[in-house]
């Protein structure tokens, strides 16, 4: 990646090379209309990690195990067990498109660590890393099946083979395998499945459908649920939408190479008239939940579609800006335009009520446990609109965490015109034109924390934190492993958009970073993708760059001017029973750290950035992986425990930052590389 220094600020502690842009919101002069400058004073001042309990979802043994779709999971989480950015001196690489007419809009990861994202009406695996984004292997409707569609993005996914699994605009779901068995990325996709949904389910239904295919997922028996419906249903239109799944024998059987008598192997739900899908499925262990403009349901496979429980829910339909409203934009949705979240208990969405509010209803029952109004206390002249998923985190404890954000204004008021086909996936179509160009004082703020407890008497729900002077569009990201929230927003006084960080208990603002005050550094309505390597936060944007966000945390002491390609870095989360499954003895000390160092000098001293560590350095061991997978301890000639000027210390506190230096040489023992002048090293710390 290209590298940009980027201003960093944390207003809880002392950062150096502070540089000031000013941009008057909303069309006000601009001072500078350039990407924030360089600076030559690095500084850091690392956050403190708040490590939390591993969200709890039940792993979905037919969804690949990585962050398959864009809310994280099956259950729609939008959180990760990944490491995230720390401000460990924070850096915003760039990746350019020159291909595709925007910014990865979609990014999901398959098992190998392969990034996948929309790419000309069609889907690819393409390098995100690299200065100029580089497509690696990829699948074009127009050249590869005669075009007439194109994969709507938004609710692809990645199965356990790493196979995507795509809907189409012309009501088609394609399965493709991009990789070989040993994981390289096949040039072309080979189409493996292609059905005709909407054909298969007017024939089961015996009904013409009036409403095109949204959103697709696997159950845990591997039936393929689908959904009809848009971003916008009106009721008064009457469209005839469905609900149903295809037999996950059949699926098998046409992956055979053999036939599938569809006819016996597509199940449907036939909505009332003006009922419709506006949002992606979720699945559990209990079935597929859908959330409809009316009704939540609760659907599973029972040699067709059971209807476990169906519960109705408010809504003041859709909403657009009125008469002296601060914004021209509107909503989505027509009913709760928030994409149902799971916990195995659980399912949390947002109604369209006015005032919208939080429901939770039982798993099992479909009975509304609880449910409160939220961000009901925006000054004159904002409207409420929840349309991108919330975080639903569930500490194991009792707790349902959820935190919801305000989108209203984002979307486009054509959206009311009677001819406006809602399901049609372009910017042009969803987003309103003011936001485009003039930012997010064209959008409602409102970003809060609500939490669900568990209580003898049954469920509470309470407002822990609320933020309304934050606008964003972006879907937030919560990180467990680190304990914050991450987004990103524009600073209304200045015009910059920036990266934030939120304090997941106060919901304080105690990290941002620069990046530009020019209006098309939006990102795009959409939101952020966490990277699998412990240390990317990427983000779109409108103007044809994909950031990332990155700490240095390894670096090479003895050669600074030398830039360790972060790329090639990682620091992730090593369980207490995989570390000694693995072979390590005590308990975990740190995250497992992984870099690789090319063109080194025969003996070379890597130090590792982190400040998760506390105690005596005396009752540390560190482990080294070897070629064979499993860890063997490191000679204590061969590292040490250093503050951040290269002092050896003996007692750790917890929030300070230490560097893990650790003597390597290329073919050595812990060398993981075969190639000469390049050692590959992955270690862990343990009590």
């Amino acid at each position: 990646m290209k590298k940009k220094k980027l201003q960093c600020s944390v207003p809880t502690l002392l950062l150096a090379g502070v540089l000031c842009l000013t941009l008057a919101a909303c069309g006000a002069k601009q001072s500078s209309d350039k990407l924030a400058s360089d600076t030559d004073s690095a500084a850091s001042a690392a956050l403190p990690v708040k490590a939390m309990n591993a969200k709890r979802v039940d792993e979905n043994p037919y969804m690949a195990k990585s962050d398959a779709n864009i809310h994280h999971d099956g259950y729609n989480t939008d959180s990760t067990d990944e490491v995230l950015p720390l401000g460990i001196y924070p850096e915003i690489n760039v990746s350019y498109e020159k291909t595709n007419a925007n910014a990865s809009p979609a990014i999901y990861f398959d098992s190998y660590g392969h990034a996948v994202v929309p790419l000309l009406g069609g889907i690819a695996i393409r390098d995100l890393n690299a200065e100029e984004t580089k497509t690696l292997g990829y699948f074009s409707p127009k050249q590869h099946d005669g075009g007439g569609y194109v994969i709507q993005s938004s609710y692809t996914f990645l199965d356990s083979e790493n196979r995507i699994v795509c809907p189409t605009s012309n009501n088609h779901v394609l399965m493709l395998r991009a990789t070989d068995e040993a994981g390289n990325v096949l040039p072309e996709f080979e189409k493996v499945l292609d059905i005709d949904i909407k054909a298969a389910a007017e024939a089961a239904l015996g009904k013409e459908l009036t409403q095109n295919l949204l959103s697709v997922v696997f159950d845990y028996d591997g039936n393929l649920w689908f959904a009809t419906g848009g971003f916008r249903i009106y009721p008064e239109r009457e469209q005839q939408g469905v609900l149903g799944y295809i037999a996950h024998s059949a699926i098998e059987a046409i992956l055979s190479g053999e036939q599938a008598d569809l006819s016996k192997a597509v199940f449907v739900y036939g909505l009332a008239l003006g009922e419709g899908a506006e949002n992606g499925i979720a699945a559990s262990k209990d079935g597929a939940v859908i959330l409809t403009n009316q009704n939540c349901y609760l659907l599973r496979a029972n040699n067709g579609v059971e209807a476990v429980w169906c519960t109705p829910y408010e809504s003041v339909g859709a909403k657009v800006s009125g008469e002296g409203d601060k914004t021209t934009g509107g909503g989505l949705a027509w009913g709760g335009g928030c994409s149902p979240s799971l916990t195995p208990d659980l399912v949390m969405f947002t109604d369209n009520a006015d005032p919208v509010k939080l429901l939770a209803l039982d798993m099992k029952t479909g009975e509304i446990v609880a449910s409160m109004p939220v961000l009901d206390d925006l000054p004159e002249g904002y409207q409420v609109a929840v349309e991108n998923s919330a975080i639903v985190y569930d500490d194991s404890e009792g707790t349902v965490s959820t935190i919801v954000c305000n989108w209203f204004g984002a979307g486009s008021a054509g959206l009311a015109d009677p001819d406006s086909d809602s399901s049609i996936q372009s910017y042009a179509n969803i987003y309103d034109t003011n936001w485009l160009t003039k930012g997010n004082c064209m959008i409602a703020p409102g970003v809060e924390r609500v939490d669900t407890v568990k209580t003898d008497s049954g469920y509470e729900m309470k407002s822990i934190w609320s933020r309304n002077d934050l606008s964003d569009t972006s879907i937030l990201k919560l990180s467990t492993a680190t304990g914050y929230i991450y987004g990103y927003v524009q600073d209304l006084e200045s015009g910059m958009w920036q990266y934030i960080i939120l304090d997941f208990e106060t919901g304080e603002t105690i990290f941002t970073m620069d990046v530009s005050n020019k209006f098309g550094y939006n990102n795009m309505a959409i939101g952020m993708y966490a990277g699998n390597s412990g240390n990317a936060l990427y983000c779109p944007t409108g103007y044809l760059e994909l950031l990332c966000l990155q700490d240095r945390f390894v670096y090479l002491p003895e050669m600074p001017y030398r830039k360790v390609d972060l790329d090639k870095a990682a620091r992730n989360v090593l369980t207490q029973e995989r570390f000694e499954q693995d072979g390590g003895d005590g308990t975990v000390a740190s995250w497992r750290n992984t870099v690789t160092v090319e063109n080194v000098h025969p003996n070379t001293t890597v130090s590792f950035r982190m400040n998760n560590l506390s105690g005596d350095t005396a009752g540390l061991k560190l482990y080294a992986y070897g070629a064979d997978g499993k860890l063997a301890e490191v000679s204590k000639e061969l590292w040490t425990i250093t503050d951040e000027s290269g002092t050896g210390v003996d007692t750790l506190t917890d929030g300070t930052l230490y560097e893990l230096r650790v003597s390597v040489a290329d073919d050595g023992a812990l060398d993981l590389s075969e190639a000469e002048k390049e050692i590959i090293i992955s270690v862990v710390l343990s009590k």
